[in-house]
Formats: C-alpha cells, structure tokens, sequence
C-alpha cells in the first residue's frame, strides 16, 4: 500500500510540476525515487511539523499542490491547530498524509501510536478523510484527493497485509465499497486494516456481508441507510478509538434516519499499556480475529 502512495504520488509529480511535497523529516526511503525524479518538489521541513504545515498552507494560496506527509502522530494530531486555521479555514487544497496510523508502530509506545486523528479531524469543516484498506484503494484514494479543491487527510495504516481487491477499483468521494455478499442479518462495515479481518470474520460466520469504507468523510448516507434497512445488526471494524472514528459515523447516521443496532469494535478509552509487536498490540485491544469472533458472538 505504501508503494501504490509513492508511485502515485511520482507520476503525479512527474506530470504536474504544482506539486510538491513536505516531510517532517521522516519517509526516506519511501521517497527515494521522489528524490531522484523530482528534486526540485521536495522540501524536507525537519522536526518542524507546525510550521510545515504553515508552509504547505502557503504554497497552496500561491497555485501549489501540496502533499505534507508525516506519522499520524504528528501529521494531523501535532499539528490540529494549524490544520483547522491555515488550510481548512482557507479551504486550501493541501493533502494531508498520516503515515503509521492505528498501533502501526507498537513498539515506540503511545507517542507514536495514533488511535485519535480520525475522530480529531472529523468535527473540522471542510476537509475530506480517507482511509485505504490495501493497495488498489489507495491508488484511488491517491486519484480522489489529486482531483479535489478541498483539504483531504489520508490515513495510512498497516502496509503490508494481504489486498482486499483483484483489481483497481473505482469508487467516489464518499462511497463505501462492497466486498463481500451475504444474506445474514448481520454485515460487517470496516476501514483500513480492519477489513481483511472483516473479510476473515464473515468466513468463520458464513454468509456475512462486508463493505469498506475507504472514505470516512464524507460518506454516503444512502448507502449506510440502504445497508441498515437490510440488515438487523452493523458491526463496524476500525484500528481507531471507538469515539469519533467511522462506527461513531455509522451510528449516526443509522440513529437519525434508519434505527438499527450498531456494534462498535475499536481501540476502547485507553492507551496501550505495554510495547511490543504489531501483533500484541492487536491483541491487547482486542481487534485480533479470535477476539473479535468473541465480541460479535457475544
């Protein structure tokens, strides 16, 4: 998935000389071959993300395309501020990019984890936000925000599991994406990494359907309210908090105009409580598949 961004983001700066990109000193190796094609539209912006941010806000205003990448961590929590006042306030069209996002990084603690950054962007007008569950929708997500005029934060989570799809696949700004059918009255909904396990649950549990949801904001309130009148329980699957992420827009949505149970599986109220692997760390907040069996049979 992190190749399908960097080739993406190497052809779009190939043909389109606006384009630029600022790091706060992080992704070296994923922008190798940005280096060597496109010197010239690269500004390493160090351990300055704040400002970074203030810079790209200033490109944009003079005809720029400006791509900030940095750890969800830092890029949009350490930089909220400036996000909602120099880009989104402007309705500049700076894309946002949350590299590690979930537990990605389990090992470097809860400083560097971001289980927060969708729920903090979403109250904020103006700005679009997606999240890719494998390669195919990222090359999309990657189409998506080059077309738009508005911000757009895209959220880059667990890189290397298994693809979702068989091939590119076409959807638009708002549109969740159908992966598997199924006639229970339970369908799964999820987003990023948390699809492939979706995809695992509903082959434990026969005949579930599964949607992805690779954009968060906006999102189809016709698809959510179709989805809910065909079934009797949502269960929505996210490597996020269960306050503000997608089962809170799920919830929502499905509270005003179609009631229906929904069941929020997430990162609880809390932080991780020890360091280790990617894998533990699913573990601990129960999002692995085995735990998550438990809390849908439950």
């Amino acid at each position: 998935m992190r190749n399908a961004f960097s080739n993406a983001l190497v052809n779009a700066a190939k043909s389109d000389q606006r384009v630029v990109l600022l790091t706060g000193d992080h992704g070296y190796s994923l922008f190798d071959e940005f280096r060597k094609v496109c010197p010239d539209q690269y500004i390493n912006a160090g351990v300055a993300e704040q400002n970074m941010v203030g810079v790209a806000a200033g490109l944009a205003k003079a005809g720029f395309k400006p791509f900030v990448y940095g750890l969800s961590a830092f890029v949009p929590i350490r930089v909220l501020e400036q996000i909602k006042l120099d880009i989104c306030y402007e309705q500049l069209p700076v894309i946002l990019i949350g590299d590690g996002a979930g537990v990605v990084y389990s090992s470097l603690g809860s400083s560097h984890q971001s289980t927060e950054d969708i729920a903090a962007l979403r109250a904020i007008p103006h700005i679009a936000i997606l999240s890719p569950a494998d390669s195919y929708e990222m090359t999309q997500c990657m189409n998506l925000a080059l077309q738009s005029n508005q911000p757009v934060y895209l959220r880059i989570g667990k890189a290397d599991l298994a693809p979702i799809h068989d091939s590119l696949i076409d959807f638009q700004l708002g549109e969740l994406c159908q992966v598997k059918q199924g006639t229970s009255k339970i369908c799964l909904i999820a987003t990023g990494s948390m699809v492939k396990t979706a995809m695992s649950v509903s082959e434990k549990l026969g005949n579930v359907e599964v949607w992805s949801a690779p954009c968060i904001k906006p999102i189809n309130t016709e698809q959510v309210i179709s989805i809910a009148q065909r079934h009797e329980l949502i269960v929505v699957l996210e490597e996020h908090s269960v306050y503000g992420g997608l089962g809170s827009a799920i919830a929502e949505i499905t509270s005003e105009y179609s009631p229906i149970r929904v069941r929020r599986i997430g990162i609880q109220d809390r932080f991780s409580k020890f360091c280790g692997s990617y894998q533990y760390l699913m573990e601990e907040h129960n999002l692995n598949l085995e735990s998550v069996l438990l809390q849908i049979k439950a």
